[in-house]
């Protein structure tokens, strides 16, 4: 085998050992994949059986011996109907038994029998997945949750001549058929183009349309001054920190369970739905929000802080993952952070988006208020413990009066780009 051929399959291995060992996954066996399903069907069953004995032991008593199918064939039908994040967050009801395809981490670590379900979720890395029914073809490196495909990766290596962009080509012409596991939303949720110093992602294959956004920290690291790409790194790959911030365990599970969300465009007069776009969060947003989300845990309540967003990096759905995680923000004694979380913007875009982003995550009315006539209206909002309140600037007298009275602690989001826009 020539010298090239081996670096570029050590790469492989090295990402492959690096999540066995240290993040939290089990090696893949690509020959357990069900090809027309799009599922490692064995594994799935697997840990609807151990994590769900008792609702298991209902479905069986109904179905009997063809149990199995019957439970896969559920699956995949609600998947169809709704997409799988939705599948993922609220589970599937087959006859009245509702499963669960994945259990999230607690906010607390009180309940011990969450802790033992979130600890009962099984994840794969799995190599040179052959994918097709039509054709051998492999990717690179599939993860796995509980059976079900949710990233994909094209790995290349500068030494075999090739980088990102060839990665990128692959998907749009060789990855972008009608395969099962690349049915936008139903599968695969994003898709990574990787090489020894870049990182860029999709989250819909569409042939040559395929639009591919950069990963990367920055030449200086995430939060610092810098031009793009991504700072060397001493101790091993530059885009080892995909691998090892990103992709362990935790990290993913989290992303899938409160980033993660399906942004959709409606007709104004229909309300159908003209475009869908999934949205899976650049390297920046996540590294400012859990920055933040990390000093608010260590110091508690009280300080400020100056995030500088650059135009069309994301700001809104930054805004939207910030408040909903410092909605929910617990201390290390699993006490709530913050009654509630007040966004002072003037963009209208930002209100139904940061609702129907929240709405997702919660699937409860009421956690996003938005105030839109009085003070009156703002001081119910408060009293009632909304947990996400969205007002404007000429309200901020009210927001101040009330956030300094009574022993309350709130976290205010101030949009500063109203600012600019006026002093433009």
């Amino acid at each position: 085998m020539p010298d090239f051929d081996v670096r570029e399959k050590r790469f492989e291995q090295d990402l492959e050992e690096y999540l066995t060992t240290y993040g939290g996954y089990q090696k893949g066996d690509p020959a357990a994949f069900n090809r027309e399903k799009a599922l490692d069907t064995g594994t799935f069953l697997s840990f609807i059986r151990t994590s769900q004995p008792k609702k298991w032991e209902r479905f069986e008593k109904i179905y009997g011996a063809d149990s199995e199918r019957q439970l896969i064939d559920r699956f995949c039908r609600e998947v169809k109907l709704v997409g799988l994040l939705k599948v993922l967050r609220q589970g599937f009801t087959d006859r009245g038994i509702k499963f669960r395809a994945v259990f999230w981490k607690p906010e607390t670590s009180i309940n011990e029998t969450s802790r033992a379900q979130y600890a009962a979720n099984i994840l794969h890395c799995t190599r040179q997945l052959h994918y097709s029914l039509s054709n051998e073809n492999s990717i690179d490196i599939v993860l796995f949750l509980n059976g079900i495909p949710v990233v994909s990766m094209e790995l290349k290596c500068q030494f075999t001549g090739q980088n990102t962009a060839n990665a990128i080509q692959q998907y749009k012409f060789d990855r972008a058929g009608k395969d099962a596991i690349f049915e936008f939303k139903n599968r695969v949720l994003v898709h990574f183009a990787v090489d020894l110093t870049n990182v860029y992602m999709t989250t819909r294959l569409e042939g040559a349309k395929t639009y591919f956004l950069p990963f990367n920290q920055g030449s200086n690291g995430a939060g610092n001054v810098g031009g793009k790409g991504n700072p060397i790194n001493p101790n091993g790959y530059d885009t080892a920190y995909l691998w090892e911030n990103v992709l362990c365990r935790d990290r993913l599970l989290e992303i899938l369970q409160k980033y993660l969300h399906l942004q959709q465009e409606k007709d104004e007069k229909t309300g159908e739905i003209t475009s869908e776009r999934m949205i899976f969060p650049r390297y920046h947003q996540l590294d400012v929000v859990t920055k933040l989300l990390s000093d608010v845990k260590a110091n508690g309540s009280g300080k400020n802080y100056l995030i500088q967003h650059s135009a069309g990096s994301g700001k809104s759905n930054s805004i939207a993952w910030l408040a909903h995680r410092l909605s929910g923000l617990h201390d290390d004694h699993d006490e709530k952070i913050f009654q509630s979380v007040i966004i002072v913007t003037d963009r209208r875009v930002l209100d139904s988006q940061l609702q129907n982003t929240v709405y997702q995550f919660d699937h409860v009315a009421g956690v996003v208020k938005k105030i839109d006539k009085n003070a009156q209206q703002l001081r119910e909002a408060i009293e009632a413990r909304t947990g996400i309140i969205i007002t404007t600037l000429q309200k901020f007298p009210v927001i101040y009066k009330e956030v300094r009275s009574g022993n309350k602690r709130f976290a205010v989001i101030v949009d500063e780009e109203w600012r600019h826009r006026r002093n433009g």
